[in-house]
């Protein structure tokens, strides 16, 4: 069939649009703060073969994990018409347990034995998923420790919610009717993809909607082709590391070489550390995710992140290695924290070849941090279990010709900051600081972005536990542009002295802790800034006065 540029362009578009349909819709039914105000999830539509067609603007880690997901299922269910199927087994596609994915298939008819021609399929984060502690982000030593399991099954069969299925998996979680919520927008968020692809099928046919998404496929990887065989030959190498994985104070390193040949790529992490007894450790998903997400960072033309970026690129993860760790290995922070240095190591390994095009290194976290307990107040919600989790932005990297922004997040996470309102009417807590963290940002021609500073005022017994990195190394800097300021975490311990005021000390907290908390007792985390890029004379005290902090 022949592709019309113009009707090519009026497919790219039409596809995108199915997938950001299907995340407003997950968006405004979801119940948990993570997921209507932090937008922790992502859509997208995948032809017969479980191959990305396009996705959503949203979290990169979540979207080049998951057609593996879809491909678990796609393998392990034998699909019937409205049918979807869950799972977030991270070594079946899944990133971490909290991430649970819906996929569903589209058929076009209902004879016996037909065979799905698309699938859509969503991942939202769940605020908990049971396990050792609350919000399901645990230190744990292995991944049974870290919450529910779920392997490939249906949670919907021929249009119905299985019950047995429901009440296996609200069973076991703190906040059942948060998480039901939840799942059920990720039902209607699938449910709108099916429809709107069943429509573009019945107005366009199936043989033109299949061979635009061919063609969107195809020109994706050409395009990247063209953008590798623009970077010169040779072999470019790069490490860096993880502070600790919270059992031990060694830091994990992760070394990568990328090998450009002609129009294609080699990534091989071949010589990163062994998986580690923590939770920081990264399976083959999240590993591909981060490199495909570099590549695609430099393709400058429209085009859609599908299938086709992940052709051009190879990639060489050794099995064990915290990288493409082995089950049972705990892997909580690989999603959130490894994905962030692989990211670095990656971009930093493509800057020996592009120095004047690739970024400093951005705040390289995702400040983790999970709460949970028992609302004890004298209030409407007196007695209720509560289950929370959010990240915070930090410093992004100066780039070419351009500051990092200030206290966004960056690179494999693309939600935002919880506005302060969201959390203080659900959650038995207030926020005490919220603000930029001045001159923490690398100085460099091109400083870095500022840090954040986040107070958390817990108001009943809570179990806290972070999740963080970037407490002991840097954030590089590029070209000559200085490392942004490491974070710091700290906890403010409130007591009464003999003559009734309130005594507060402050007590330094590793990157990674499980804490208990009391009434009044305060959790602050300052992230890390971003690092300069390129020389400058300016001192980090001259920097960003204009910047005014928020409370």
């Amino acid at each position: 069939m022949r592709i019309d540029p113009i009707e090519f362009e009026i497919f790219k578009n039409l596809f995108v649009s199915v997938a950001e349909e299907m995340g407003v819709t997950l968006c405004r039914t979801s119940f948990s703060p993570n997921i209507k105000e932090r937008l922790d999830y992502s859509c997208a539509l995948y032809d017969a073969a479980g191959r990305t067609i396009a996705q959503g603007d949203h979290l990169p880690v979540h979207l080049g994990a998951m057609p593996l997901s879809v491909q678990a299922a796609i393998d392990h269910i034998v699909m019937e018409p409205g049918d979807m199927v869950i799972l977030n087994d991270p070594f079946r596609g899944g990133t971490h347990l909290p991430d649970i994915t819906l996929v569903a298939p589209i058929f076009l008819s209902n004879k016996r034995n037909a065979k799905p021609a698309f699938f859509v399929a969503n991942r939202a984060h769940h605020s908990d998923v049971g396990g050792m502690s609350p919000g399901s982000m645990p230190l744990a030593r292995e991944i049974f420790q870290e919450g529910l399991i779920l392997p490939p099954v249906r949670l919907l069969k021929r249009g119905t919610i299985d019950p047995e299925i429901l009440a296996l998996i609200l069973a076991n979680v703190r906040t059942p009717v948060e998480r039901e919520g939840d799942l059920t927008a990720q039902i209607a968020a699938n449910q709108i993809g099916v429809a709107r692809l069943l429509r573009m099928v019945k107005r366009y046919s199936l043989r033109k909607v299949d061979a635009y998404a061919s063609a969107a496929q195809n020109y994706a990887e050409r395009v990247l082709r063209r953008t590798i065989a623009d970077i010169p030959d040779g072999r470019y190498e790069f490490a860096d590391a993880l502070d600790n994985d919270g059992f031990s104070d060694t830091p994990i390193n992760i070394r990568c070489a990328i090998t450009i040949a002609s129009n294609q790529a080699t990534v091989d992490f071949t010589g990163s550390d062994p998986q580690t007894s923590g939770g920081v450790n990264a399976n083959l998903a999240i590993t591909l995710s981060a490199t495909l997400y570099c590549f695609r960072c430099l393709v400058e033309e429209d085009v859609l992140y599908n299938d086709g970026i992940r052709r051009a690129v190879h990639v060489i993860a050794p099995a064990g290695s915290v990288v493409n760790a082995r089950h049972p290995s705990a892997v909580a922070g690989g999603n959130v924290e490894c994905s962030q240095r692989i990211t670095d190591v990656v971009l930093g390994a493509l800057a020996q070849a592009l120095p004047h095009r690739i970024l400093a290194a951005s705040q390289g976290t995702m400040n983790n941090i999970t709460l949970g307990g028992t609302d004890t107040r004298p209030c409407p919600t007196h007695g209720q279990p509560f289950a929370y989790y959010e990240t915070a932005g930090g410093g992004m990297g100066g780039r070419p010709g351009l500051p990092g922004l200030s206290g966004v997040h960056t690179h494999m996470s693309n939600t935002r900051n919880t506005p302060i309102e969201a959390l203080e009417q659900v959650l038995p807590l207030r926020i005490t600081t919220y603000a930029l963290r001045q001159n923490s940002g690398g100085p460099g021609a091109f400083p870095g972005g500022e840090g954040l500073i986040r107070e958390y005022e817990v108001l009943v017994p809570t179990s806290a536990t972070i999740l963080t990195d970037r407490r002991e190394s840097q954030p590089y800097g590029a070209q000559g542009g200085s490392p942004g300021s490491p974070g710091r975490n700290t906890l403010v311990r409130s007591s009464k002295i003999p003559n009734g005021d309130i005594e507060r000390t402050e007590h330094p907290l590793p990157a990674k802790a499980c804490l208990e908390l009391i009434p009044g007792d305060r959790l602050c985390l300052e992230t890390p800034g971003g690092g300069g890029f390129g020389t400058s004379a300016v001192s980090p005290s001259d920097q960003n006065l204009d910047v005014e902090a928020t409370h």
